[in-house]
């Protein structure tokens, strides 16, 4: 058994060397490149310019440090998400070409080619083409993995592999708890601590995020990446591929579908926010494209999965089916709203809003995004549709 060491960049050349990926002879170069929250994430390439990816677990959170542990199955929990989800959506996953389970190690296709779409979306680019694809991706990987397919006997045991309470812990306590009560690990800019402190004392809000939390405690409905947003999508011009799943686990359905639909708003808050004009309505015109786009696309194909390919036969009840779809709608809204607060005044905050130089106009943005939220948990039930969000998002925000 090799032992687990952290990787420096020439370990990771001798790592890939003798997995045979590249020949001896080779000339090589490793870069560290992470710049995420928990992981170390190394680009190894050639003078030929063919590269890989390697991705070892640390086992703690990088983002804080040894005073933060983590197990290192996450680096399991991730491979073999990506891999189930690859069998369902191959175009749209990330190739892993390798786990190490002793070093905690993940070798992968590099995309290079592509971009993260967070960063494309705060330069103001679009990517018109991603909502359609993501709701595919999202409905076909949900039902494939869910009771609607698998035997109950099947569903169980995947449950218990994909168990992940570190992971699962992480999303508890930065999503649902912190931002709703005084914690040293929120983040909160100057001008939005009157607001976070306003939310402490909301008991509705506080009873729905609580209700929305008990679903994702013990929803075990699909196999989730569970932590898809922007920063985990790699876009290009035509397609879309989605990485980082070492947050999976069997979870509520419309957390995968929400997280994604929330990240779009805060972008949307943020552009709103600092840009005018042209540019401005174009943007946001495309980010209710794409929202509405996930949606819709995701519950056409999944209605029509269910339709045509459930398995167990309780499940193919239309009636039944009609009104589970409608508790994932409800769902996703809730945990968008949850997003919308958590990436503003909880510990992980996104590039859409720290990167507005102008101390107002990001006042503005946080003061949106907060109002957005709460709204999206609090009146969920009161929606028909995607349409309703995105005329919330319009009330309150402007576009």
């Amino acid at each position: 058994m090799t032992a687990y060491k952290t990787f420096s960049e020439k370990d990771v050349i001798k790592y890939v060397q003798k997995l045979g990926y590249f020949k001896k002879s080779n000339n090589l170069d490793c870069a560290e490149m992470g710049d995420g929250n928990l992981n170390l994430v190394f680009r190894v390439s050639d003078t030929n310019n063919v590269s890989l990816i390697v991705k070892q677990a640390l086992p703690y959170a990088r983002c804080v440090g040894e005073s933060w542990p983590l197990t290192l199955d996450r680096a399991r929990i991730e491979a073999e998400v990506l891999l189930e989800h690859a069998k369902i959506s191959t175009e749209h996953t990330v190739n892993v070409l390798h786990y190490d389970p002793e070093l905690a190690t993940i070798v992968m296709e590099d995309l290079k080619a592509f971009e993260i779409m967070r960063a494309e979306l705060v330069a103001g680019k679009g990517f018109p083409h991603v909502g359609k694809q993501l709701g595919s991706h999202l409905a076909k990987t949900l039902f494939y993995t869910s009771d609607f397919y698998l035997s109950a006997k099947d569903k169980k045991a995947q449950v218990a592999r994909f168990i992940n309470p570190d992971l699962c812990q992480i999303t508890e306590d930065l999503f649902f708890t912190d931002p709703y009560r005084e914690n040293e690990r929120n983040n909160i800019f100057p001008t939005s601590e009157k607001l976070s402190l306003e939310l402490r004392t909301d008991d509705n809000l506080l009873a729905e995020v609580a209700e929305l939390k008990a679903k994702f405690l013990n929803n075990t409905q699909a196999l989730l990446h569970g932590d898809i947003h922007s920063g985990s999508l790699f876009v290009d011009n035509t397609t879309m591929k989605v990485i980082d799943a070492e947050f999976g686990f069997y979870g509520p359905m419309g957390f995968d579908v929400g997280s994604p639909i929330g990240n779009y708003l805060l972008n949307y808050c943020g552009s709103a926010a600092k840009w005018d004009g042209v540019q401005k309505e174009g943007h946001l015109n495309m980010l209710k494209d794409i929202t509405r786009d996930t949606w819709n696309v995701f519950a056409k194909e999944i209605t029509q999965l269910m339709e045509g390919h459930t398995q167990d036969l309780a499940l193919q009840n239309p009636t039944y089916q009609a009104r589970f779809l409608r508790s994932v709608f409800l769902d996703t809204i809730g945990y968008a709203g949850c997003e919308l607060i958590r990436r503003t005044i909880g510990l992980a905050h996104v590039s859409d809003l720290e990167s507005i130089d102008d101390t107002n106009a990001r006042a503005v943005a946080e003061a949106n995004a907060i109002a957005l939220g709460k709204t999206l948990i609090n009146k969920r039930h009161s929606f028909v549709s995607i349409e309703d969000v995105l005329l919330e998002a319009e009330a309150i925000i402007g576009g």
